[in-house]
């Protein structure tokens, strides 16, 4: 904290010899430093060298610490005049301000008593880290073997943290952690070179000799047999005998003490808007009721004769839709988008460079994880994005979902939104590597509604597929706030996502599952889409024929993720700024 204030100090003294602006960017370096140094996973992720050799501390001290902390880069903000900034960088203050504003209101919940549950944690994090991190030379391996060795450290922290979470009845509850100690057991294996934790330690770069190799895999198995192992297997112990029967029934935000407030602040982080629980809950209920007509809609040019139950049973049952082997699964993804890339340029007037590819959802994780997610990549650290896709139970995979599903999580969904912001110029690193859920998950969204635009969904089982993800994003709206708000139970909300769309059974218990331990996340994926859409509609009734999609999108994509107000605000100023015909 020491070194951190005496910078901060620095700064404030500066007033009058320096720039407002100067001072303002001193700041955001000054702070996107200390972030990276308290949270190195971050740094791995994004890139920057010098801490991948380290964890984040999770002890409750340093918690307490970094809650101190907050406090100072407001302080400073405090000291620069707004007035005296150019517009672009109103702009960068007004958003620093509103991260530090949310982040100094969000330490009264207390989210890191709960370290683990079926969607991460340490028994997640630390595979996912080491394939993350770059491999080119013998020191990576070293910064691979210091954090294979500190995981008990690691995970002795995150044992005193599931206890406080017992004691201040802070946790998760015990029905969506019911796949986790496999999540371990996965990884406790006895031959360590089959294990997660070393798959980097398989293959070495050319420059690496073979004996500097054989050193270097030599002191991968003992860190793993030695630390990483005994470690693993003391979570283990102590989640089945001591945590998991301690952990809570209920399933709601609420529940959960200042739960109500909780949650309402978790909307308004996670949807960056002012809307509440029940508003929500209303605009899903209308929602599903539009969507479900066009599905049905669907189902009659498809000649189906039969009920929507029926139409759902036939494509979740008829071999014709589905794959036998997982990698057949993986080849048709990349075959997808290399069909999308080439369409890119219709719609868009900027593309990114960095490439990215597809691969499978780890096996450890696979069983609870949902279908497919994005791992953005790292231009500096010459690290591709990746679109995992579930290859676990093929029966629940069927391919008239594959384009929708592959158009949200690479192109032109994540990856092309996340890589453009990563290679913006002249951009703060904090609004670089900006995340507002409302904003990543809406463009995703909307992308995939794309695809009609781009050639795609041109058969009716595809369409549906489509519509049945769009479904399912309308769904959440109602079944977060159902649950959390407003008394619904799980099975409730499972029956009302199985009446309402063509998702396998699985899919929906692991997607309710999510929304019960990461509230209000979900809700972000369609009010981001609707503030798109409307966006779109509001600029081509403004414009007219002066409307350039191209441009349009290249407005939305080019000051990197935004909260939704901020977004609207910038195209309103677009649609201003166009010059008459």
């Amino acid at each position: 904290m020491r070194m951190l204030e005496s910078a901060a100090r620095e700064i404030e003294n500066s007033r009058g010899w320096q720039s407002e602006s100067e001072r303002l960017h001193a700041l955001f370096r000054l702070h996107w430093t200390y972030t990276l140094d308290e949270y190195p996973e971050l740094a791995t992720y994004t890139g920057d060298p010098g801490r991948n050799h380290r964890w984040t501390d999770q002890s409750l001290e340093a918690y307490e610490r970094r809650n101190r902390e907050m406090e100072i880069p407001a302080r400073v903000l405090a000291t620069i005049d707004r007035a005296a900034l150019s517009p672009a960088d109103q702009v960068h203050y007004d958003l620093f301000r509103r991260n530090v504003e949310e982040s100094l209101e969000g330490r009264r919940f207390k989210g890191e008593y709960m370290p683990i549950t079926q969607m991460g944690g340490v028994q997640q994090s630390v595979a996912q880290t080491l394939m993350l991190m770059p491999y080119f030379q013998a020191s990576d391996f070293e910064n691979a073997l210091a954090r294979l060795e500190a995981v008990p450290t690691l995970v002795d922290q995150t044992i005193t943290l599931l206890e406080k979470g017992v004691e201040t009845g802070i946790t998760p509850p015990r029905v969506t952690l019911r796949d986790v100690p496999d999540q371990l057991r996965n990884q406790i294996v006895e031959d360590p070179l089959t294990s997660p934790l070393l798959r980097p330690f398989l293959s070495f770069p050319p420059a690496i000799d073979a004996p500097t190799r054989e050193r270097l895999r030599a002191a991968a198995v003992r860190a793993y047999a030695g630390a990483a192992a005994p470690a693993y297997r003391r979570l283990l112990d102590h989640l089945e005998r001591r945590y998991l029967p301690r952990t809570r029934e209920t399933i709601a935000a609420r529940d959960l003490p200042d739960g109500e407030a909780w949650y309402a602040f978790s909307i308004r982080q996670m949807t960056t808007t002012p809307l509440g629980a029940e508003e929500i809950h209303r605009i899903g209920l209308g929602e599903v009721k539009r969507i479900r007509a066009e599905m049905d809609a669907v189902i009659a040019r498809a000649d189906f004769d039969g009920t929507f139950q029926q139409f759902v049973g036939f494509l979740r049952t008829d071999d014709r839709f589905f794959f036998d082997r997982a990698e057949d699964l993986l080849v048709a993804y990349r075959d997808i988008c290399k069909r999308v890339d080439p369409e890119l340029p219709k719609l868009f007037a900027t593309l990114p460079r960095l490439p990215y590819g597809v691969a499978a959802v780890p096996s450890y994780a696979e069983k609870s994880q949902t279908t497919a997610y994005y791992e953005p990549g790292s231009p500096s650290a010459g690290r591709p994005g990746r679109f995992f896709a579930n290859t676990y139970d093929l029966r629940a995979r069927p391919r008239w979902e594959m384009e929708a599903l592959a158009l949200h999580e690479a192109v032109p969904g994540h990856h092309l939104q996340i890589a453009i912001a990563q290679e913006l110029p002249e951009m703060p690193d904090f609004r670089r590597h900006g995340f507002y859920t409302a904003y990543i998950e809406g463009w995703g969204l909307y992308a995939e509604s794309l695809g009609s635009e781009m050639g795609f969904y041109e058969d009716p089982y595809a369409k549906f597929g489509q519509l049945t993800y769009e479904m399912w994003r309308a769904i959440r709206l109602v079944v977060d706030t159902g649950m959390h708000a407003l008394g619904w139970s799980r099975p409730q909300a499972i029956d009302y996502f199985a009446d309402n769309a063509g998702k396998a059974e699985h899919d929906i218990v692991v997607e309710v599952d999510r929304y019960i331990v990461w509230p209000a996340q979900a809700l972000a994926y369609k009010i981001g889409e609707l503030k798109i859409k409307e966006l779109r509609a509001r600029a081509v009734a403004a414009l007219g024929a002066r409307f350039d999609l191209r441009r349009f999108h290249d407005e939305v994509l080019g000051a990197g993720a935004l909260p939704l107000d901020v977004l609207e605000a910038r195209i309103n100023a677009w649609i201003a700024g166009q010059p008459e015909a």
